[in-house]
């Protein structure tokens, strides 16, 4: 059954990275945690250590999914607050080695904003006030020769790389370039936030960070690992959980926990059946006039589909598609209410202008996507009438 929007009824969300559906479990948890986990977890009290409790379940059930101690799992308040937070207390914590910061051309924006702001050391070798930026091809996968020179270089005080990239699909060369990364006794934090829940993610990381809101699980809480032999300084306001000052709604991290076990239990079927779809889609596309498909076509994620039209908008594109009664993405999910054109696809070299991204749901359904598939021509071809380039 696709996921149809409420009050409006055979609507198709296509448009499900980074903020997907909750999953039915996940409601179910979250309601019973109402109940039970209302209190403050750090109170002495029967109902503050029942909430306790109940946290300490939700830390326990993501560890065992990412292959991690229940003590290095950390619950923030959102997947940017995870990011800005591992970057800036890694980088803190090494200082004295230098404060640059090595980074793929196409992690998020939070990573490369983090970057800008880390340091405090001597000795970079990136320009000050700037991450050290690896390129990548025009995949969107980064050298794993070029990030292991880069974390080699003088004044690294970590090396980030996500697992997958959300925005085109590509999945990283995660597990070479953190061999390189410990030779040189630098960490590595990997941006897990479109992977998790829907492909097996290595333990090839130092420093992990993982999205809820991406996996059917609640917006409002994140994710972040810090393996127990990594150095971290507290950054921020002084309080008992540096991670998450103030803490975090125990109801939500319950339900995302939840969330997670659920999707974990048929990940491979289901990511079996998505990425027949988007196979689907990727063909289907291909044939209209003036396309291209971005991202690997082999190695990616498989829920995620981008392409880029010539002689199209992308905004008046996503709405003549909303009018049409689909739900899509248009650049960087990220960064999409600048209307600028998204980093990840310019960092590519590939069109930045009229692009499209869906990212299915374990609910999307083949007819889901055949009726998208027989509407995106009509779509383009009046989009690119209204702009006056129709013949071409």
């Amino acid at each position: 059954m696709s996921h149809a929007t409420p009050g409006t009824p055979g609507r198709v969300h296509l448009d499900n990275g980074g903020r997907a559906p909750w999953h039915p479990l996940a409601r179910q948890a979250f309601e019973q945690a109402l109940g039970d986990g209302w209190a403050d977890p750090r109170r002495l009290h029967a109902e503050g250590r029942r909430a306790a409790r109940l946290l300490d379940g939700a830390r326990e059930a993501i560890a065992a999914v990412l292959g991690a101690r229940t003590q290095e799992v950390h619950l923030t308040p959102s997947h940017t607050a995870s990011l800005h937070a591992a970057v800036a207390a890694a980088a803190a914590a090494r200082h004295r080695v230098g404060s640059t910061v090595v980074a793929s051309a196409v992690e998020r924006a939070a990573v490369l904003h983090a970057a800008e702001h880390a340091g405090g050391g001597a000795g970079a070798s990136a320009p000050a006030g700037g991450p050290l930026v690896v390129p990548v091809d025009r995949h969107g996968r980064v050298d794993a020769g070029a990030m292991a020179e880069a974390v080699r270089g003088p004044g690294v005080a970590l090396a980030a790389l996500q697992h997958a990239n959300g925005e085109v699909g590509t999945l990283q060369p995660v597990e070479a370039v953190h061999e390189a990364a410990r030779a040189a006794g630098v960490p590595l934090l990997v941006d897990a936030g479109a992977s998790v829940g829907h492909v097996a993610v290595p333990g090839t990381w130092d420093l992990l960070a993982a999205d809820p809101a991406d996996w059917g699980g609640p917006a409002g809480v994140g994710v972040l690992a810090v393996r127990q032999r990594v150095r971290t300084a507290a950054v921020g306001p002084e309080d008992e959980d540096p991670w998450a000052p103030g803490g975090v709604s125990v109801p939500l991290a319950f339900a995302a926990a939840v969330a997670l076990q659920a999707v974990e239990s048929d990940r491979a079927a289901q990511e079996a059946r998505r990425r027949a779809l988007v196979e689907r889609v990727r063909a289907q596309v291909a044939r209209i006039p003036d396309v291209e498909v971005v991202g690997d076509p082999a190695d990616r994620l498989p829920h995620v589909a981008t392409f880029s039209f010539l002689y199209v908008d992308g905004e008046a594109l996503v709405t003549e598609l909303d009018r049409q009664g689909f739900a899509v993405g248009s650049g960087s999910a990220c960064t999409a209410s600048t209307l600028e054109p998204s980093h990840v696809l310019a960092a590519m070299g590939v069109l930045t202008h009229g692009n499209v991204r869906i990212a299915l749901d374990r609910s999307t359904t083949e007819d889901d996507v055949d009726r998208f598939c027989a509407v995106l021509p009509e779509a383009v071809a009046r989009v690119r009438e209204m702009l006056g380039v129709g013949g071409l």
